[in-house]
């Protein structure tokens, strides 16, 4: 184990010289204010580089860190929206999102792919020679396009050979940091069911207060446990002059002076990345929207960012002694806190019941399970560790076409998809092709399309999460509102002609536009619902009246049509 940790310490150190050598500029010429931090915690995956503010606003000049040549451009409805790859030639590559528009050249470039390919959404694998680059050299604008929640320019280094995301801030960045990580919550968690904290079976979160220049306790001086433990803290980082709540950049426990458990930030695989639902206490995230991450690692966790861990990271308290806890953990500019807290081991009789389950899956296997009117099948791998596998159905209603199968519970995550089968023995031949399965909330009544198709009696789909599920119908095409046109007549905008698109479950899929029977690039904005076509007088004869009609379709096939006729 020592030898392990030694080689560990090498490579990371040896990675941390080789960042501290390349020489990179800042990517904007503003103070480097963030909003986010490298392997941030967010919903189903670490955030895979870093949010730079941008003081509130788009159009910033976004600039090239290094030398090297532009190699992907993709642009999308959602996710990173409108994104830059810049390849340079240290092995690195640049990445910037969230952009609101490219350099001219680069958005002609574009713009024309767009038309060849008649997609508003693209992905571009450039020629090395088509546009290179020099270190400072303006490439985009920053903006607030695809996911993001406010103007921001979202920044990554990455691996060009592996495609790793890499930690940004170990490239001395000017980003401003005196402040150490903060804790908020300690999460006790019995691992079987002779195990107790608290002479209870369930876990058991302790406030902590910050005093005398650590984080201890706020209300016990110690914590009675026995049997095997593991332990979890809820903790964000701050960056200087920004509240918003940030990722630590590591963690380390001892017990009892020795080291059991270690994780570290400076990169991670894309393809792992899911596993951040093993490495947070998912439960608590979805009961109670807290992320606390774990000291130690679920058998089915198999992701390489731990560095050291000893049994997992699970103690076994069963000597009634006490023992001393510590928890250190660190940010990427080195600032430190530490948790010390006690544990008394102490025997107690429980009585814990265990839920009536159907069936136990185990999570290095494949898993299947069949009752009437469903089937459902998991791969080795996708869960986390073993699960007590509970099933029952309930009637559905007048808009479903099948009872709902509430299939274990959704506190429980799934690693990858599940392939999900549902029989709907009530649904007529002519809704056969808009059949899909759905998520149901059973305190609303409202649900959620997760897709599927129909096929010899079944509709098949994947799922992502355990939860209630049921078969619905998508018959109603979805809903166009002209935002610039008046009465199908006039424009209320000189330079563009906007709509709001909207679908009431299977989601759009299609958006055609057509001016004079010519194929019109609409950009979608997905978050706002509105899609854009500027007027281009290089592609589309102006100063006449044109014929315009928009079609958009949804995942069922439900088509909606706005036509209209315009002078520009």
């Amino acid at each position: 184990m020592k030898k392990a940790l030694v080689l560990n310490l090498f490579f990371v150190l040896l990675y941390s010289s080789f960042a501290q050598n390349i020489s990179i500029v800042p990517p904007v010429k503003i103070p480097m204010v963030l909003s986010g931090s490298f392997a941030e915690l967010r919903s189903n995956h670490f955030h895979s580089g870093i949010d730079i503010k941008t003081q509130g606003v788009t159009g910033l000049p976004v600039y090239s860190v290094a030398d090297g040549y532009v190699s992907r451009i993709s642009v999308s409805p959602s996710g990173f929206g409108n994104a830059l790859y810049i390849t340079h030639f240290n092995g690195t590559t640049s990445v910037y999102g969230h952009l609101e528009s490219f350099r001219n050249d680069i958005q002609e470039y574009v713009k024309n792919i767009q038309y060849e390919k008649e997609s508003f959404q693209v992905d571009i694998q450039v020629p090395e020679n088509q546009f290179p680059v020099k270190q400072g050299e303006e490439v985009a604008q920053s903006g607030n396009t695809g996911s993001s929640g406010g103007p921001h320019l979202h920044f990554e280094i990455r691996d060009t050979k592996t495609e790793e995301p890499l930690n940004p801030l170990n490239y001395q960045l000017p980003v401003a940091d005196n402040q150490p990580p903060r804790m908020f919550n300690l999460l006790v968690i019995p691992q079987n069911r002779d195990a107790h904290v608290s002479f209870q079976s369930n876990k058991k979160s302790f406030p902590l207060v910050f005093s005398n220049g650590k984080y201890r306790l706020s209300e016990i001086s110690s914590v009675p446990v026995y049997g095997e433990i593991g332990f979890a803290v809820e903790a964000n980082d701050f960056f200087n002059e920004s509240a918003n709540k940030c990722g630590i950049y590591s963690m380390e426990m001892e017990i009892d002076g020795e080291l059991y458990f270690s994780v570290q930030f400076h990169k991670f695989s894309f393809d792992e990345t899911r596993f951040i639902n093993s490495f947070i206490d998912y439960q608590q995230f979805i009961r109670y929207n807290r992320r606390y991450q774990k000291a130690f690692v679920d058998p089915g966790n198999k992701m390489s960012v731990y560095q050291q861990v000893k049994q997992r990271g699970i103690y076994n308290f069963n000597d009634e002694k006490k023992h001393q806890v510590k928890f250190m953990l660190k940010d990427a500019y080195g600032n430190l806190s530490e948790l010390e807290f006690t544990v008394e081991s102490k025997p107690a009789r429980l009585n814990p019941t265990q839920p009536a389950y159907s069936k136990i899956f185990r999570y290095n296997e494949s898993n299947e399970f069949k009752a009437e009117n469903i089937e459902l099948k998991i791969k080795p791998g996708n869960l986390y560790d073993d699960v007590f596998f509970q099933y029952k159905t309930i009637p559905g209603n007048n808009r479903l076409y099948s009872d709902i199968h509430k299939i274990h519970n959704n506190s429980t995550p799934i690693h990858k998809n599940a392939e999900l089968k549902i029989n709907s023995v009530a649904l007529p031949q002519f809704l056969q092709s808009k059949a899909l399965l759905v998520n149901v909330d059973t305190l609303t009544g409202k649900f959620y399309a997760t897709g599927g198709e129909y096929s010899d009696g079944w509709i098949k789909g994947n799922i992502s999460n355990f939860g209630n599920y049921a078969v619905a119908v998508d018959t109603v095409p979805p809903v166009i509102a002209p935002l610039s046109i008046k009465d199908k007549n006039s424009l209320t905008e000189s330079n563009r002609i906007r709509f709001r698109i909207s679908d009431n479950l299977a989601g759009i899929d299609k958006i055609e536009g057509f001016i004079d029977g010519k194929w019109a690039l609409f950009e979608y904005d997905q978050k706002n619902a509105t899609i854009t076509h500027r007027f281009d007088a290089s592609r589309f004869e102006m100063k006449k009246r044109h014929q315009f009609v928009l079609n958009v379709t949804d995942y069922k096939g439900n088509t909606a049509t706005y036509e209209a006729s315009f002078w520009k």
